[in-house]
Parts: C-alpha cells; structure tokens; sequence
C-alpha cells in the first residue's frame, strides 16, 4: 500500500500552485509573498523526495544604468540645457555652461552632453562658440526622443523589454547595463501526480527540536532528520588577510624594479619629520592639530652636522631663528618621507634607489576615507640625472604592475617638492581618488642630507587607498577586519605583476577633468 509523503505547509502551498499549472520559480515566489531565494531550500528537499524536477536557464536582460537612474530622476541633460538655449542667443555658450554649472544645475560634463544632443538633433546652431540660432520644431523632436528614451527606461526598470532600436540607442548613450538571472522552472514528476490525484501528500508543520509539549500530538509534526552520512563543509585553508598579503605584493614589486627596502623608528625626532625636510618650524602642518607629540622629557639625539646644516639653510632660507631644541622633540611619525630622509643622509650622494613600506600616525577623525593610523610606500630615485619624468615613468610602471589602466596627473604642492605632482586613479565607486602624490626634492632639502649636487625623485604613496581599488573596497576600515565573511568576500590581491613583466604593460594617462 503506498504511503504518503509529509511536506511542510510552505511546500504543500508550492506544489499546490505546481499543480494547478504555474511553474515559474518567480511567479511562485510572487504568489507566496517571499522571495525567490527564500524558496531554495524548499525546492532541494521536494527534489530529494522525487515530487519535482527543476530546470535552470541562464538569460541576459538589460538594465538602466546609475547614468539612466540619475536622468530619469533629474532629466536628460539635453531637456536640462533646452530651458536656458533661449537666453543665450547670440551670446557664448561658455557663459550658458558657467550659469548651469555655478548653479548646480547640472556637472560641467553633462551640460556639455546637452549641447551635444541639441546640435546633433538641429534644434540649436552653434557658430565659434556663440549660439546663432534656434529651431523649435527640431527642438521638439529631440524633447520626444527624450521623453522616448525616459519610457523605455522606465520598461527596463520593470525588467520589461523594449524595441532593438531603442535598446541601441541607449547602449550608445552607456544607459543600459548587461545582467545576467537564472530562470528555474519546476516540472511535476508522475510520482506528484499519482501522490497527488490521491490524496497522499500530507502537510505536517516542520519542527527541529522536540519539546516535552509536543509528546501528546506528535503525529501533528514532521520532524526534520539529521543525515549523519553528509560530510560537514570544509573550513576554508588559512591564509594572509588580504591587506597583509597586498603591502607583501607591493614590497615584491618595488624590489623587483631595483629598490632596496629601509626602515625608519615609529617615534621620532621633528629634526628628521619636518626640518630635515626644510619645512619650517612655524608651518601649520607641524601644530598639535596635524601631528601627534610624545609626552615626555627625552629629546632626540641627531648628529651634529646635519643640525649644523639645517640651521644654516633653515636660517637662510626661512629669515628665522631655527631652534635645535624643537628639532630634537619627539613625535610620532607622520610621515614615512623621515625614513627615507635619514636613507639619504646615510648614504650621501650617489645613484641609488630606496623604498619603505610602513605606517604613520595623525589626529584624523575616523571615517570611510582616512584614519589616524596609515599605511605609506614612500621612496626615492637618486642620482645627478634624475628628473621629474623619472617620477612620472615609475609612478606609470607601479601602475601597470597593480593593473590600473587609468591615471591622471595633475600639478599639486608640497612643502619639501619642486615640481610637484598629484597622480589618480579611479576606484568603482568612490570615483577618482589621489594615490600618487611626489615631486623632486628641493636643492635645500638635498643640501641638508649632505648629497649636495644631486636630485631625488620622492614620493609618499598612500597604502591603504592604493589597496582600496585593488581590493574592491569602499571602506578604509575593512581594511583592517576581522570578520571572516567580509575577509572570504574581499578581492583577492593577487596582481599582475605576477603573471606578466611590469615593462610595456598599457597605463593610459587620461587628461585631467575639468
């Protein structure tokens, strides 16, 4: 006599709905009220007990873009620039893009797009920059294809479809994104139709743990079984947290390009943090608001020369009168340009290079881009010859080697460089965030450390937002976690370095926004 077969009333409910002829994993998540996802256990267990089969199909959809989300929010940027066209007629379009861009109206960027689209649909004419003339009627058109263009979003948002011709007009406007879901459709086995047409599937209320309570009426439950057979997953293999094994990665590069690694005290004198590098004593970044100061009596003991030189050059230079006793106060290091400073004045003047990956300390407050404790790959490139495009060529080859394809440079200022340079690159979501800030040490700087007569190629890499885009990390904190989920989740720091030489790897240098 076949017996029947107990199912939970969740699952009663899915081959209820199974039967009746929807099959959709999607339409019966819909019907129960949940989602898809919570039903996937459900399927496995009717599966086990032959009352179903499942099939799954891979399908591409298409979806709006963060770009699509922001113009269906606040406008297509030709509907934006339209408003203000009648205005400006006979006058500089570099005036229309100021007003909008001083409002707010609208990024410099996207205000330019507008001009675009207006020109190319000819409801505008622009003749050397001065907007000559209007034609509203074409101005109309391109409102409608706009408006067009708004609805089949709006369709896609909905995960409907849309005509070919619509869909390449927003793939060429990078409106529309790729996705990838799977389609489960449930197909009814003849063991659930024989079950069923008789009546022998049974709902009983799942329980795992038996309670006293329920002795009298346990027949009114299904007990759900422990298969002791199943192995228990593997814990995964231990490995370096991903932070760790990215600096170890970094050491690896720099001296596979010929550095020598330096260190340098976590406690040290002001002499070798800031007057080494000729920054003044009255500089802002040397008050209690940008560097933390040991509370003690003890003072540094720098040798006497290079004392001698900086009172000289600082003197000289500044038109002060440098003090030793603040040189030798102690301070926690706020930047790892004091190792490499005591790196040249050990070695004096010669060709060398030296780098030091290490952490530095500051008063930041902590939030998802800065920290009171860093990480720096500070380095320089010494030598008679060396010049600002050594700096630009190694910062190009770090790069690559990281595989960033994009940086850009821009002119930037720093206390102890001449000329100095910011380098970016772009992080998913941050946006374009510096990570290369360098420059060529001052002649005084150079004086000071005893290698008069040669250049150095200096710069202070920040570590840690390096590692951010490496990692796929928007959260310098994560940085730093523990928790072994968001450790398994985070982007493995293997670089392709490792695979490939750093030489003739492809960086492209992309100007600088506006």
């Amino acid at each position: 006599m076949q017996q029947p077969v107990y199912v939970t009333p969740r699952q009663y409910r899915i081959l209820e709905l199974l039967v009746k002829g929807v099959n959709q994993l999607h339409d019966i998540a819909r019907e129960l009220g949940v989602k898809q996802e919570d039903l996937m256990r459900d399927l496995a267990e009717l599966e086990a007990k032959k009352l179903i089969e499942l099939d799954r199909k891979t399908v591409r959809y298409y979806t709006p873009s963060e770009i699509a989300k922001q113009y269906l929010k606040n406008g297509f940027p030709e509907e934006i620039v339209y408003q203000y066209i009648q205005k400006y007629i006979g006058k500089s379009t570099s005036d229309l893009v100021e007003e909008l861009v001083n409002k707010n109206t609208a990024p410099r960027e996207e205000v330019l797009i507008g001009l675009q689209y207006l020109v190319k649909g000819g409801c505008i004419e622009i003749e050397r920059k001065t907007l000559k003339s209007i034609n509203q009627e074409k101005c109309i058109e391109v409102i409608n294809q706009t408006n067009e263009l708004k609805k089949a979003l709006q369709i896609l948002l909905e995960e409907g479809s849309v005509s070919e011709e619509l869909l390449n007009t927003l793939k060429r406007r990078k409106l529309v994104e790729t996705r990838e879901k799977t389609i489960i459709t449930l197909r009814k086995t003849s063991l659930l139709e024989q079950l069923w047409s008789i009546g022998l599937i049974k709902e009983k209320t799942l329980i795992t743990v038996v309670k006293p309570e329920y002795a009298v009426e346990l027949d009114k439950y299904l007990v759900k079984e422990f298969d002791l057979s199943i192995e228990p997953p593997s814990p995964p293999i231990s490995k370096k947290h991903p932070f760790m094994q990215f600096i170890e990665e970094l050491r690896e590069i720099m001296i596979s390009m010929g550095f020598e690694e330096v260190k340098g005290p976590h406690v040290e004198a002001e002499l070798w943090n800031f007057d080494a590098l000729f920054q003044a004593q009255d500089h802002p970044a040397r008050e209690i608001h940008d560097t933390f100061f040991v509370k003690t009596q003890r003072k540094a003991t720098p040798p006497s020369d290079i004392i001698e030189r900086a009172r000289v050059i600082h003197e000289a230079g500044w038109g002060y009168k440098w003090s030793p006793e603040r040189a030798m106060r102690l301070v926690l290091r706020s930047q790892t340009t004091a190792v490499t400073a005591r790196a040249i004045y050990e070695r004096g003047p010669g060709e060398y290079r030296v780098f030091t990956i290490d952490r530095n300390f500051r008063p930041e407050n902590l939030d998802a881009k800065h920290s009171m404790e860093f990480h720096q790959l500070d380095g320089v490139i010494v030598g008679r010859n060396v010049n600002f495009k050594h700096l630009l060529y190694f910062f190009k080859e770090l790069a690559a080697a990281l595989g960033i394809k994009e940086v850009w440079f821009k002119p930037g200022y720093f206390p102890f460089t001449e000329p100095s340079v910011e380098g970016y690159v772009k992080h998913p979501k941050l946006g374009w965030i510096e990570v290369f800030p360098g420059g060529m040490f001052r002649p005084e700087v150079m004086e000071i450390l005893g290698a008069k007569g040669y250049n150095a190629a200096a710069w202070g890499i920040g570590v840690d937002r390096l590692a951010m885009v490496v990692l796929g990390v928007d959260d310098i904190r994560l940085l730093f976690a523990r928790d072994l989920y968001t450790l398994r989740e985070m982007r493995n720091p293997g670089l392709p370095f490792f695979t490939h030489k750093t030489s003739g790897r492809s960086v492209k240098v992309v100007p600088v926004p506006l």
